[in-house]
């Protein structure tokens, strides 16, 4: 008797465990699946509220964002290849030091070219102000680095 009373509490308790795991899960769901700036206003929301931008300028910069997006992802895309080129020089036997300097300076031109555009982004933004929001774009850059940083993400051990 002594034995079942005890396997009755033990899966009795397994169950309550299992329980309360899932409904945790169910309720705060994965964090992997929340878009990028969850919990935070979106750059764009930002932008267009510290520079109190009328409906006109906000479809000009709906416009420079669609042109800076697009950017961004071809060079992105110019990296991600670049990058698979130079690590692919692993897989031989012994590694060409041309190649790989070529494609690490490749590499460095994209990283300017990335820097370039962000930066012609926002002389495109400062164009579309009136001179009345001229402080307002000078305060804006102050937080440019907090608000574009990425969010902090966990160490992973590989």
């Amino acid at each position: 008797m002594e034995k079942t009373k005890l396997l009755t509490i033990a899966v009795i308790g397994l169950l309550v465990i299992n329980l309360a795991t899932l409904s945790f899960l169910f309720l705060n769901g994965p964090k992997g699946n929340r878009p990028p700036h969850e919990g935070r206003p979106m750059p764009k929301e930002i932008i267009v509220e510290k520079l109190h931008f009328d409906e006109q300028q906000q479809k000009e910069y709906d416009k420079l964002i669609k042109w800076h997006h697009g950017e961004i992802t071809r060079l992105d895309s110019d990296i991600r290849q670049t990058k698979n080129e130079l690590y692919d020089q692993l897989n031989q036997t012994e590694v060409n030091v041309k190649t790989k300097d070529s494609l690490i300076t490749l590499l460095n031109s994209y990283q300017k070219q990335v820097e370039e555009t962000h930066f012609k982004h926002f002389v495109d933004i400062k164009k579309l102000c009136h001179k009345d929001q001229m402080e307002d774009f000078n305060e804006l850059t102050e937080d440019l680095g907090r608000i574009f940083a990425p969010k902090p993400r966990r160490p992973r051990h590989d």
